[in-house]
């Protein structure tokens, strides 16, 4: 990993990097940034190995939400495709609670795939693209990913992670 770019591993598996967020309490976990930690524990009990995490950054919303948000990244590693994760991370929203609805609305937990060992991915259906289209102008994204990830690079721009974190964070 020292050149921040990993392909395939052992055993047909890849190495993914999720954002995840909170902006809403749940009823047995409590606050967002619980549910966030949660999450990790519910990834990591579905052939997930998780071989980094942030702890939770508090930021500003984006968006009509009023509330802040708990954000984090992970970095993991898993035999599914991204179709397959992306999936899986759908099922996991769902057992927390999230709603579909108005875009940047409170939500109980979002997660995002932002980028994978194999470069680019594009799909219609289900509709995924990696790297994410927006976490290269995202400081609550680049700043988690940048502690676990900083030489991990973008496969349209070339630039790492804490390069990216650095063009977003400059007046």
């Amino acid at each position: 990993m020292d050149d921040g770019r990993w392909a395939m591993g052992a055993l047909g598996s890849y190495e993914y990097l999720i954002a995840l967020g909170s902006n809403r309490r749940h009823h047995r976990m409590g606050s967002p940034a619980r549910v966030l930690d949660e999450a990790l524990r519910v990834l990591a009990g579905e052939d997930v190995y998780i071989l980094a995490s942030t702890p939770a950054l508090i930021t500003r919303p984006i968006g009509p939400s009023q509330r802040s948000y708990a954000n984090s990244a992970a970095l993991i590693r898993t035999g599914l495709t991204p179709d397959a994760l992306l999936a899986l991370l759908k099922v996991i929203e769902a057992r927390f609670g999230q709603r579909r609805g108005q875009r940047w609305s409170a939500r109980t937990l979002d997660l995002d795939i932002i980028l994978w060992s194999g470069g680019r991915w594009r799909t219609r259906r289900p509709w995924l693209t990696i790297p994410h289209p927006l976490f290269s102008t995202r400081s609550f994204v680049l700043k988690p990913a940048a502690t676990i990830a900083p030489r991990w690079r973008d496969p349209k721009s070339g630039l790492t992670i804490r390069q990216l974190h650095s063009r977003c964070t400059q007046a």
